[in-house]
């Protein structure tokens, strides 16, 4: 692909398909079954049209599209299901894989570059984390990779305390602040009890009747019930009444209040989104704590507070309530049976270590970030209920990612012995070779759409009335495992590395090509999970 050529996409072809019949909804959909792909790319319903007619010159004005990223059409007709499009696959094979980089970094973010603080008051409460406590910090884990990938500049809070949850992240491969490097919060949490002191809605405090029954370490209570219907509020909770303020509660919103003008700052004086991510069980107290910041603190970013909630995690078959450790050396435990139950005994050895280590964290983060975060999950804690081959699996994704490596080593090693020549630059590959359907099936519905697929998941929607936003969280661990699922599909059918005669070169070529691809895709959508790409499995 030229230096001035624009990376093509699915995205820019469907504006174009849009434009091209004047279309102001969604007229045209992208086909993505390998049934539907062997007789069109995208398709206009006829009952989109009015009245069900096609326009008599819409094959002329589609079949003439042209623009940046506008993948070329090699026809149109009218069927009985309506206006189905065809594109030049050889030539989108061609404009996609001679570029040196088939998963372009992200447009640069605008200046000043947004800001948004995460806040996962999972990381705050007392004891030891239980599997719900997972699901959140996981979940903004993945998401302030996914937010960095374009360009926003992302805190994440609260900063973690030396205690059990340390290790816990640590196995996980969770990239988080940690409490040593923290600013000190004493003057902040000052200034927010000389506030509470002024606060109209609070009381107690060592002052005015009541205050003797009020427990030693609180300061004082205040009224949440009246404020919220003072300021018109939407979408808290109607039993919100009173909060009793202690220290504790003060120096969370002291480090939320810290970040966010940390975040301003960073981002030349623009406000930046406040976004809890938070269970479904840690929701009312952490509006709680909400309140009480808008109340002591009447900034603009305290209005920019939104929450991504998390749905219940329903644990099946416990003999008695369990941690989040116990799970996680549960889930360690079933992945190094199901690697020896698939290759034998293992050795005992530092990288095998590592490969089981890798493979128990993206069992956890599929299992948690694989469903739509409002949604209810499911562990169960059977022996049976992980391998290696499950296809919903985050083990199962990483076996392909390892099957492709495999590959690679395998071609290297032959070309270095002499039996195969070196894979040629991709300006002097003919893709015009790949006519394989499950070729066509990887290029069409991942490669061409990843960056989209990152694009659209990190999306935040904008600020709306009440309080609780709704993102994509699942879709890059979905994307992954359909990837692999198609990818295992094409793989198991097609042979990669033939024979070594001279005429065969051409197609292996071009094929490995498309799957150097494949794992490039692989890796980058795995960096988003903290997951590194294995090796060997």
């Amino acid at each position: 692909m030229e230096a001035a050529e624009a990376r093509p996409g699915v995205a820019a072809t469907l504006r174009a398909l849009h434009e091209a019949l004047g279309a102001r909804g969604a007229l045209w959909v992208k086909e993505s079954s390998a049934r539907n792909l062997r007789h069109r790319d995208f398709l206009a319903p006829r009952a989109a049209f009015p009245g069900g007619q096609v326009p008599s010159d819409a094959v002329e004005r589609v079949t003439s599209l042209r623009g940046a990223g506008v993948l070329a059409v090699r026809g149109a007709e009218q069927t009985p299901a309506g206006l189905e499009v065809r594109l030049r696959r050889p030539e989108a094979f061609r404009r996609l894989l001679r570029s040196s980089a088939p998963a372009p970094a992200p447009a640069p973010a605008p200046a000043p570059a947004p800001s948004v603080v995460l806040h996962c008051p999972a990381l705050s409460g007392a004891g030891a984390p239980r599997p719900r406590h997972l699901r959140p910090l996981l979940l903004a884990d993945h998401l302030a990779q996914l937010l960095r990938a374009q360009g926003v500049r992302v805190l994440l809070v609260p900063a973690l305390a030396e205690d059990g949850r340390r290790d816990v992240l640590r196995q996980l491969r969770v990239d988080w602040p940690d409490g040593s490097d923290g600013p000190d919060l004493s003057d902040a949490v000052s200034a927010l009890q000389r506030a509470l002191a002024r606060a109209p809605c609070a009381a107690g405090g060592g002052q005015g009747p009541g205050a003797a029954a009020l427990p030693g370490d609180v300061i004082c209570k205040v009224q949440l019930k009246g404020f919220v219907e003072q300021q018109g509020l939407v979408g808290y909770d109607p039993n919100l009444d009173v909060l009793l303020v202690t220290e504790g509660k003060l120096r969370s919103v002291a480090e939320l209040q810290q970040a966010a003008l940390q975040c301003a700052a960073g981002g030349q004086g623009s406000c930046c989104s406040i976004v809890h991510v938070v269970s479904c069980e840690e929701e009312f107290q952490q509006q709680q704590l909400d309140l009480l910041w808008r109340i002591l603190d009447p900034g603009p970013h305290t209005a920019l507070q939104k929450y991504l909630v998390c749905g219940p995690v329903k644990v099946t078959n416990p003999s008695s309530p369990i941690g989040a450790e116990q799970y996680l050396q549960l889930r360690k435990r079933q992945m190094y049976k199901a690697s020896v139950m698939k290759y034998g005994e293992l050795a005992q050895d530092e990288a095998w270590t590592e490969v089981i280590n890798t493979l128990t964290a993206a069992a956890v983060r599929f299992e948690m970030l694989s469903t739509a975060h409002r949604s209810q999950i499911t562990l169960d804690l059977q022996d049976s209920s992980i391998s290696t081959k499950g296809t919903k699996s985050g083990a199962f994704v990483m076996y392909n990612c390892a099957r492709l490596a495999t590959l690679f080593d395998t071609f290297q090693q032959a070309v270095e012995q002499g039996t195969y020549p070196p894979l040629p630059p991709p300006s002097e590959l003919n893709f015009s070779c790949l006519r394989e359907e499950g070729e066509w099936l990887l290029l069409f519905n991942y490669l061409l759409p990843f960056p989209e697929v990152l694009q659209q998941a990190a999306q935040l929607p904008a600020p709306t009335k009440g309080i609780r936003i709704t993102a994509n969280t699942e879709a890059v661990c979905k994307f992954l495992i359909q990837l692999s699922m198609d990818f295992s599909s094409y793989y198991n059918r097609v042979h990669i590395l033939g024979e070594p005669f001279p005429h065969l070169f051409e197609q292996m070529f071009a094929r490995l090509r498309l799957l150097a691809a494949v794992r490039d895709v692989f890796h980058s959508a795995l960096d988003t999970l903290h997951l590194p790409p294995l090796s060997q499995i």
